[in-house]
């Protein structure tokens, strides 16, 4: 009876441990998370709740602009299932990712890896501005989710839609603006007290006698 109760206890321990094999055996684990997302985050280290919440606010401004885009954050191999030789290939692997998710309509499409970004389904000056932007400046999943920030914002505006409303994003609020307004403001208001200043000494002088 104890062997019994021992063996179905193995093989119920092997089923456990085969699930996770099975699910990262589909393939490409974030196609499976874009149809119903905006954003693939890596498996682990997991991305600060921070550095989520802005890239959600993020990729959420610029649907809402006119400019809907999913983003794959790849981290490490395993965050490609079954294709980890696209690993350090951005731009391959978009390529890919692209067949999964626009089955039924075209995605515009952002790959932020370590060494660089893939784009798919962007019109030629937001894939002109993808060309252009720098490196991750670090591998976590943290880092790679603040260099997608950027990167969304300025891949909407080359693509005519600028995001607003997003903490820490140029161009995104009054913030970007705020130093210049602060600027005109305090030259017209030297300007207005130079120009009372000088009306006040005109009156005295005409009050003045002879």
């Amino acid at each position: 009876m104890a062997y019994r109760i021992a063996t179905a206890l193995a093989a119920a321990l092997l089923a456990a441990a085969l699930v996770p094999a099975a699910a990262l055996a589909d393939g490409d684990p974030a196609s499976d998370v874009l149809l119903g997302q905006n954003v693939f985050y890596p498996y682990a280290p997991l991305t600060s709740a921070a550095a989520q919440k802005t890239l959600n606010a993020a990729t959420a401004a610029a649907k809402k602009a006119g400019f809907p885009v999913k983003v794959a954050l790849i981290g490490a191999p395993v965050d490609l299932g079954v294709i980890p030789d696209l690993f350090g290939k951005p731009q391959q692997y978009a390529d890919f990712l692209d067949q999964e998710i626009s089955f039924q309509g075209k995605q515009t499409l952002l790959v932020v890896m370590a060494a660089g970004y893939g784009t798919q389904g962007m019109n030629p000056a937001a894939t002109r501005a993808a060309a252009s932007l720098p490196k991750p400046t670090g591998t976590t999943p943290t880092e790679l989710a603040t260099a997608a920030v950027g990167a969304v914002a300025k891949l909407a505006a080359a693509a005519g839609h600028p995001i607003k409303g997003v903490p820490g994003v140029g161009g995104s609020g009054s913030s970007s603006s705020s130093p210049t307004v602060i600027v005109v403001v305090i030259f017209a208001l030297a300007a207005l007290g130079a120009a009372a200043a000088l009306v006040a000494i005109r009156r005295r002088h005409a009050a003045s006698p002879g």
